[in-house]
């Protein structure tokens, strides 16, 4: 035999030992547990973490993940105990605590999602169907969720699974409830705006006439005090002019023509026609005959 084919018969022995020796050896990491299984069978579970011998093309090991895992439940529409419809997006953390059982009753995560939906969905509608729609928006919602998830827990404990918690994400009304609710409390926001509105008026009106009131009665005794005031001021202008008539006749009945004269011929066109000896005339003539008057 030459040396190349020597060569070549040591390099095939190497890589055939290679596979062997990586087909008898697997690892368990610190985040998952295994089950060892020879022929399609369960031989051992495997939970503690290192490297491990196994019989190649015999046994072969599947993985599980120790780590909180999360289904996101679809969205379903459910009916209250007072009959309003809800559509409510929920999920669930979930953890695989028995390997063995899980393997043998789902055999994978896949699986056990479309097993843990059913459950979630009849779990949300058993419990919310009990209450009415304020429960589920007020502060009893955290109650309810746990309620859901001990419901949860006992349906799917035959899976080998611990679920650690349930919650509703979002939980809105039907697109066409929300369009009816969304006009029925536009028409009551109307509503209470007109009634505002019309207070505001009445109280606008209400503060009108009080002070159309107010100024009534102000100008009304601010008229009947000029009016006082107007009638002391003539009083006393006419116990002056009467004190000065008193005091010169002559001069008083001299000032009074002079006033009338300025009135009647103090317009240019003004036309007259008087006798010269008209009493009208008696200061236009000579003073001395006044005096004598």
């Amino acid at each position: 035999m030459s040396g190349r084919a020597k060569l070549i018969l040591v390099a095939v022995g190497l890589i055939v030992v290679l596979i062997v020796v990586l087909s008898a050896t697997f690892k368990i990491d610190q985040r998952e547990s295994g089950i060892l299984l020879q022929f399609g069978e369960p031989r051992d579970v495997l939970r503690t973490p290192g490297l491990r011998l196994k019989t190649p093309f015999v046994q072969n090991v599947e993985y599980f993940d120790n780590r909180i895992l999360d289904f996101d439940a679809p969205a379903e529409e459910i009916i209250l105990s007072d009959q309003k419809r809800l559509v409510v997006d929920s999920f669930i953390r979930y953890r695989i605590t028995e390997p063995l059982r899980f393997f043998q009753t789902v055999g994978n995560e896949g699986v056990a999602r479309n097993r843990l939906g059913p459950i979630l969905n009849s779990s949300t509608r058993q419990m919310l169907g009990r209450v009415p729609l304020i429960s589920v928006l007020s502060g009893e919602r955290a109650s309810l969720m746990l309620q859901i998830r001990d419901l949860v827990n006992r349906q799917s404990a035959q899976f080998g699974v611990d679920v650690i918690d349930v919650r509703i994400r979002r939980a809105d009304l039907p697109e066409e409830n929300s369009q009816a609710i969304y006009r029925r409390m536009q028409t009551e926001r109307e509503r209470e705006a007109k009634e505002f509105r019309a207070q505001g008026e009445e109280i606008s009106q209400r503060i009108r006439s009080r002070a159309d009131r107010d100024r009534t009665v102000l100008l009304a005794e601010a008229k009947r005090e000029s009016e006082i005031l107007r009638g002391e001021g003539d009083a006393q202008a006419v116990r002056i002019f009467a004190d000065a008539f008193n005091r010169d006749v002559d001069f008083f009945a001299f000032y009074r023509s002079m006033q009338a004269y300025g009135e009647a011929l103090g317009q240019n066109d003004t036309t007259m026609v008087l006798s010269p000896d008209s009493e009208f005339f008696r200061f236009f003539g000579d003073i001395t005959d006044l005096s004598q008057r």
